[in-house]
């Protein structure tokens, strides 16, 4: 097959900006018309030419790239680099598939919505920044759309800004994340400040060679790593996530399952080799990751909204692939990141289908769903056995990498994520007890959601089971990394012959009898529990009161209430004081100007004359 052409690379990534815009466009022309269409067929003709692009990447073997001159400013040279690798084909069709079965599920479960050509242009806007992220070659063009992504979050979570708690969300999400791109802000102007270059790739050579010092390195990989922690919500970042599902389910699918909240961990994994060379940034990541991986979890088990439980959830698999990343490498990382795509977008969207029906997301007003609704329980099944990592869904092989590698790398790790394993498996599966069985608790007619959401739900279902197997022979870990082929065979079964699998699927196996045990056989009541520990239930159900440190102690304390009254003074008197002072001194040296400006020819000639005599005293001076 032949190489892709240069020019399909910037289709690629365009194809949906062109959606986008064509979407407005015929939507100011005629008000009524569908905007879907445009959204669908555009992400569709770009995940095909995704899957062109990775099977020529596979073919060749080579590294493609286009690059068109943006800035040039003396040395400064700064261009529009794209770069089709491995791994950025891997995340295309990550993208461009997630995006796809969001749109099409979401053509039943925005029916109806008022902003309906409004929600398809933010979609396409976000697929077009998130595309331009992973194919971009230059740091700081991968900033502009780092920051694309940040707006269409923004955009989506606060969708139905007329209500104050998606308002609110928004404003979070944008505030929170903020303060990680400074990170990667800082990180630019050190590494340009020492290169020269925003370029991957020359910065990548530059820092094997030693070209780059220690101190600026380490302090480098620590800026663009809390930027990664900003985007994929790690601790103690981490605490817009939860209150992003405000947004439409769809949203929280594509955005805050699988892609955007990605960026991050893609991030670390593009610019891995600088953190290679400084390994002390390794050692934070992996114990920033952990640490987030079981501090999420635990909340998650106590959560009643089922999208909260999978908000938690994400920033707890997200902590995991950090770790993998960290002591695995890119492979390990990316293959986690790749089979949770799938599975958690499917678990999001079987939540959309449980709303659609129920008009909830309360596991208080469901229960007893699974008989009205059984394709979706039994998608939502599947998902939710492969994010426990059961073999021999897709998520127990992704998740066997990392425990392996924090078990070489850090047994402390390894033992907090093979504990994450076990509270993963039992608050799934408390959602699956306390949704699909015992007695419904609602009061609207069950009925299982269209064939329009339904089809992406089984699509999603059959990669979390059957993805994994990409890497039985190591085809993942040799096509991102350096891993030889093996039987496909050896790794579908092989894996059960280490210990460390069994270990994996008895913490799994134990947090999912726990489950049936309290929710299912009701040996032990839930309230029960919570009453004998009653600081630990209220702990872990006010998220460690994270929220409450972060912003109400901003409200209540009244040291920071003063210090925000003087950053307010000095904003107001100082900061603005400066510049309303300039624009009055500007006015005023205006206003006298304005009176010299009469028509006059004779008045500007002495002004002509004594300023000829005025410059000629001035150089005698200097002699």
């Amino acid at each position: 097959m032949m190489t892709i052409p240069e020019y399909l690379i910037w289709t690629i990534w365009l194809l949906p900006f062109a959606a986008f815009a064509l979407t407005w466009i015929i939507g100011w022309i005629k008000k009524d018309s569908p905007s879907s269409p445009y959204v669908i067929v555009a992400t569709i003709a770009s995940l095909a030419l995704s899957v062109w692009a990775l099977i020529s990447v596979m073919q060749h073997g080579n590294v493609a790239t286009s690059s068109v001159q943006w800035l040039e400013i003396g040395a400064l040279d700064v261009s529009f680099a794209l770069e089709l690798s491995p791994l950025s084909t891997i995340m295309l069709l990550v993208v461009n598939f997630i995006s796809l079965m969001v749109q099409i599920f979401s053509m039943g479960y925005m029916k109806g919505d008022p902003a309906y050509r409004r929600y398809y242009s933010f979609i396409a806007l976000f697929t077009f920044s998130m595309l331009g992220l992973v194919l971009s070659d230059s740091l700081l063009v991968l900033f502009m759309c780092w920051e694309l992504v940040g707006l269409c979050s923004y955009l989506l979570i606060g969708f139905w800004f007329y209500k104050p708690s998606a308002a609110s969300a928004a404003k979070k999400a944008f505030l929170i994340t903020r303060i990680g791109d400074l990170g990667i802000l800082a990180a630019l102007i050190m590494l340009f400040n020492a290169t020269g270059t925003f370029n991957i790739e020359a910065l990548i050579t530059l820092a094997g060679a030693g070209a780059i010092g220690a101190t600026v390195l380490t302090w480098a990989c620590l800026g663009l790593f809390l930027g990664a922690m900003g985007k994929s919500a790690q601790f103690p970042l981490h605490i817009w996530l939860p209150d992003a599902m405000e947004g439409p389910t769809p949203v929280s699918a594509l955005i805050h399952a699988a892609t955007m909240v990605a960026a991050g961990v893609f991030l670390v994994a593009r610019t891995y080799p600088l953190f290679e060379a400084v390994p002390t940034t390794l050692t934070v990541v992996a114990w920033v990751g952990g640490f987030t991986a079981i501090f999420a979890a635990t909340i998650a088990l106590v959560m009643q909204d089922v999208k909260k439980v999978l908000a938690y959830s994400t920033i707890s698999q997200l902590g995991y692939m950090f770790v993998g990343l960290a002591f695995g490498g890119v492979a390990v990382g990316m293959f986690h990141l790749f089979t949770h795509a799938f599975f958690k977008a499917l678990l999001f969207m079987g939540a959309g289908s449980l709303s659609h029906a129920v008009d909830s997301f309360d596991m208080r007003q469901m229960g007893g769903m699974k008989k009205a609704m059984p394709k979706t329980y039994w998608t939502f099944l599947i998902g939710s056995l492969s994010l426990a990592g059961i073999w021999p869904l897709a998520g127990f092989f992704s998740k066997e990498g990392i425990l392996g590698s924090a078990l070489d790398g850090q047994p402390v790790l390894f033992v907090i994520l093979l504990i994450t394993a076990g509270l993963t498996a039992f608050y799934m599966f408390r959602v699956i007890f306390k949704v699909f069985f015992g007695k419904y608790h609602g009061d609207k007619h069950l009925h299982e959601s269209p064939a329009v959401m339904i089809f992406p739900l089984i699509c999603l279902a059959l990669l979390a089971v059957f993805v994994g197997w990409v890497n039985c022979n190591n085809w993942f870990s040799g096509f991102i990394g350096n891993a030889e082929s093996q039987s496909f065979l050896a790794g579908l079964f092989g894996a059960l012959a280490h210990p460390l699998a069994w270990g994996s699927l008895l913490a799994a196996g134990i947090g999912i009898f726990v489950a049936f045990a309290i929710y299912k056989f009701r040996w032990i009541l839930e309230d029960k529990i919570a009453a004998k520990v009653p600081w630990l239930y209220n702990l872990l159900f006010r998220k460690y009161y994270m929220d409450e440190l972060i912003q109400d102690r901003i409200n209540n304390d009244a040291l920071l209430n003063g210090t925000f009254r003087g950053f307010a003074f000095v904003d107001s008197h100082i900061v603005d004081g400066a510049v309303n002072g300039v624009g009055k001194i500007s006015s005023g040296l205006g206003s006298m100007l304005r009176k010299g400006q009469h028509g006059q020819v004779s008045f500007y000639g002495l002004i002509t004359v004594l300023s000829i005599i005025a410059i000629a005293l001035v150089m005698m001076v200097v002699k």
